[in-house]
């Protein structure tokens, strides 16, 4: 049998490294200095998971060899350093693919290998949790807003508030832009056993999927007979897109990115600082 390599062991120390894994979440993404880049997020047999990226002058060589929930293997690639916000997983290092780098088809692993690993409520709303790491959530959906469409920078944007509880009847509540409050105001409105997503973003959103996780969260829910309700938005004020210099530098606060870092809430501020190094790796 061959030997493959799992994903907890995988460092910068070498580039021929061989795994087996299963491609969880794929989707293009576009930058000013990084061009357009596939990203993807891998699982393998023991569950672990990593950051993969195909840079732009690999997209047109790879981007047919790659789907969604396909299984394969991988060899003959780098392993870098993963920084910075919105990280999807917790691995400290990432996979960056090169022109030599081997993509082949192998038996597949478990359908119920999926990478979902839901977080506490508590722990959530606490600010316990990293805020630099994308997570997953799970919940019976209690309150629907009406679809709101709202002016962001002075672009047309659907919005929708969501409140989910968990098996310990804690509440969640969630705020969907974009697509997304269609594409769930939508499936509500035909009925709960749809699902839906956006496959070109590295989030999710599905309702009622077929998972063992989710079969087993709905077995355990409390049985109190909770309905789904329709709840009014609350106003929100728009966000305009002309903002006066001079009064954006005199009243936003300046911060360290220590600070920046610490912060739980979403917020304008500048931050003053040097360029340390670029990652030249990095594709978003």
């Amino acid at each position: 049998m061959a030997s493959f390599d799992m994903i907890a062991d995988l460092k910068p120390k070498k580039n021929m490294w061989k795994i087996r894994v299963k491609i969880i979440r794929i989707w293009k993404q576009y930058s000013v200095v990084g061009g357009e880049s596939i990203e993807m997020v891998l699982v393998d047999s023991n569950g672990d998971k990593i950051h993969g990226c195909f840079k732009k002058d690999e997209v047109a060589q790879y981007e047919g060899l790659i789907g969604e929930s396909e299984s394969k293997l991988m060899a003959n690639f780098i392993v870098t350093q993963s920084c910075g916000s919105y990280r999807t997983t917790p691995h400290p290092y990432k996979i960056v693919f090169l022109p030599t780098t081997r993509v082949r088809n192998c038996e597949d692993l478990p359908r119920n290998l999926t990478g979902f690993n839901p977080v506490n409520y508590k722990d959530l709303m606490s600010g316990n949790l990293d805020g630099d790491f994308l997570v997953d959530v799970m919940g019976q959906v209690l309150e629907i807003s009406h679809l709101d469409v709202v002016s962001v920078h002075g672009k047309d944007t659907p919005k929708l508030a969501l409140e989910l509880r968990n098996i310990e009847d804690d509440r969640l509540p969630i705020v969907l832009w974009g697509k997304f409050p269609e594409d769930v105001n939508d499936a509500v409105l035909r009925g709960n056993e749809h699902s839906v997503s956006n496959a070109y973003n590295v989030s999710v959103v599905a309702l009622n999927p077929a998972m063992s996780e989710v079969q087993e969260f709905k077995r355990v829910l409390p049985n109190d007979g909770l309905s789904l309700t329709i709840m009014e938005s609350k106003p929100l004020a728009p966000v305009t897109s002309e903002i006066d210099k001079d009064d954006f530098f005199l009243h936003t606060p300046r911060k360290t990115i220590a600070e920046a870092k610490a912060s739980r809430q979403a917020e304008k501020c500048i931050v003053m600082c040097t360029i340390a190094g670029i990652d030249s790796y990095m594709g978003w």
